[in-house]
């Protein structure tokens, strides 16, 4: 198979926000097959996923990749699959899993986590309404938070991919759901769209201010994307037994130094018996199928509102994923590299 390959290659540790010059684009051959049980898939969606920013800091941690200078960007992506040796991965399916920016890549199912979609469910929707920030918005508020009829949920990013989930299946549980956000349209979308009735706009209202006000009770469960200074204001709201449910960082990923500021108020954890729940989407694997077809129901119903932001284009690639950390995407963050029909963009 003779291809080009295009790719998008770490350059450099990024310092503070995340420039296009940390990346270089280049083309190379596609190398042969390396051995036997290898597919080759050819990308179609890569999603820009915050944690991307973890990944290429160079901080060597257990617990997350790191991404070598000169190694293509790694993502989660929606994938066909091109040539394969195995019947159970049948050339043509859809699969999701790690991908990486390039066009092509021979990879090994079970190291990256690849799970087949079934027929009529297209690449946007594998990766939007039942995609990785979907499920884990879903296990997050009702494995890990264990919300409940009555409670007060306080979701952060709550106009974001993840957050508007959680807002929303917060809602249809019989929650109180107040919602974070940081533009006057987003908090339009998340009442108008999504029926989420309490929302504070960040940028433009004093957070602790509205907190107390529209919690007069205080919160029973905080769903956190962004961590920084707004876990402390949430953790100054949350009950007796309270669950704080840690589900991404953002406040940190883009900055110098990620472990600056005031350490959190141990004592209020422990007097309040609160908890703090970090946790990944892979803690709930084989749970995926039965989450993807209650999610299918609510969305049938007309109980769910969702929204890719979809941006064509292999070239424009690290634009797309800068966009998350300036909050001008609205929605699910979607690069488009390849149409459904293989057609390179």
């Amino acid at each position: 198979m003779d291809v080009i390959n295009r790719r998008w290659r770490l350059a450099r540790r990024p310092e503070g926000p995340v420039r296009r010059e940390d990346f270089v684009l280049d083309k190379a051959p596609l190398a042969p097959s390396p051995g036997p049980g290898k597919l080759l898939v050819r990308h179609e969606l890569l999603l820009c996923a915050p944690t991307i920013r973890n990944w290429i800091s160079g901080k060597r941690e257990s617990y997350y990749p790191t991404i070598e200078i000169g190694d293509p960007i790694l993502a989660p992506a929606a994938s066909r699959i091109v040539a394969s040796d195995d019947p159970a991965w049948p050339v043509g399916a859809l699969v999701v899993g790690l991908g990486t920016w390039q066009d092509y890549e021979w990879v090994s199912p079970e190291d990256r986590g690849i799970r087949l979609i079934p027929d009529g469910i297209s690449s946007r929707t594998a990766m939007g309404l039942f995609g990785m920030n979907a499920l884990t918005a879903y296990f997050g508020v009702i494995a890990v938070g264990r919300a409940r009829r009555g409670e007060t949920l306080l979701v952060s990013g709550a106009a974001g991919s993840v957050g508007a989930m959680a807002a929303q299946f917060g809602r249809i549980l019989g929650c109180r759901v107040v919602g974070l956000c940081g533009s006057p349209e987003k908090a339009r979308w998340l009442r108008e769209d999504c029926g989420i009735a309490s929302v504070i706009d960040y940028a433009r209202e004093n957070v602790p201010d509205r907190l107390a006000a529209l919690c007069p009770d205080g919160v029973d469960v905080v769903f956190d994307n962004v961590g920084g200074e707004f876990l402390h204001q949430a953790l100054a709201h949350t009950n007796r037994h309270g669950r704080i449910v840690l589900c991404g960082q953002i406040a940190t990923y883009d900055v110098d130094d990620p472990y600056a500021g005031r350490p959190l108020d141990m004592m209020r954890i422990i007097y309040g018996s609160i908890s703090l729940n970090g946790f990944l989407l892979n803690d709930f694997s084989a749970d995926i199928p039965e989450a993807q077809q209650k999610i299918g129901e609510w969305a049938k119903q007309g109980l769910l509102a969702h929204r890719e932001d979809l941006r064509d284009g292999f070239d424009r690639l690290p634009e797309t994923f800068m966009a998350l950390f300036s909050g001008s995407n609205q929605g699910t963050l979607l690069g488009r590299i390849a149409d459904e029909e293989g057609r390179a963009l």
